[in-house]
């Protein structure tokens, strides 16, 4: 098993902790409002959203994917800090076994910079070309920005 690494930076006019409520702590009830088409709903399997807990991403009708689950591997909210694994998706990984994200966001200025990692852990003998992966950023920086847009609309939130 081989493992790819892609890294990369978005920065955000908004201030880490609210980015950071907004795409972690609080997640399960902010995405499904800001994207409702996109995002059905976000329930936690097990725990309340430490360490340890499992959470189900639920994704609309248009979605190719009906659902995931991502294990919390680590989490500081004092330093806006996240670690967490896709452990089951609906959709069947020919190449992947499972993939680890690392998410922290990083004051600039008046806003902050979010640095993602992701760990893909390729199946033995398979190939991961780097325009999937790309397909799958490309979704996650949408996200993001949706969720930006979200926040600078209503600045209370999250504060």
């Amino acid at each position: 098993m081989g493992v790819i690494t892609y890294s990369m930076e978005i920065t955000s006019a908004i201030a880490p902790l609210r980015m950071f409520k907004a795409l972690v702590l609080d997640s399960h009830n902010i995405l499904p409002k800001i994207v409702p088409e996109g995002i059905k709903s976000v329930e936690f399997i097990e725990g309340d959203g430490g360490v340890g807990s499992i959470k189900q991403t639920n994704f609309g009708e248009s979605s190719h994917i009906k659902y995931t689950k991502h294990k919390v591997e680590a989490l500081d909210a004092d330093s806006f800090y996240c670690k967490y694994t896709m452990i089951e998706s609906d959709i069947k990984f020919d190449k992947i076994d499972f993939v680890t994200e690392e998410v922290k966001f990083v004051a600039a200025g008046s806003g902050c910079v979010c640095k993602m990692t992701s760990e893909y852990h390729v199946k033995e003998g398979c190939e991961l070309k780097e325009e999937d992966i790309k397909k799958g950023k490309d979704r996650a920086m949408g996200l993001y920005k949706a969720v930006e847009e979200y926040l600078v609309a209503n600045p209370d939130l999250c504060a």
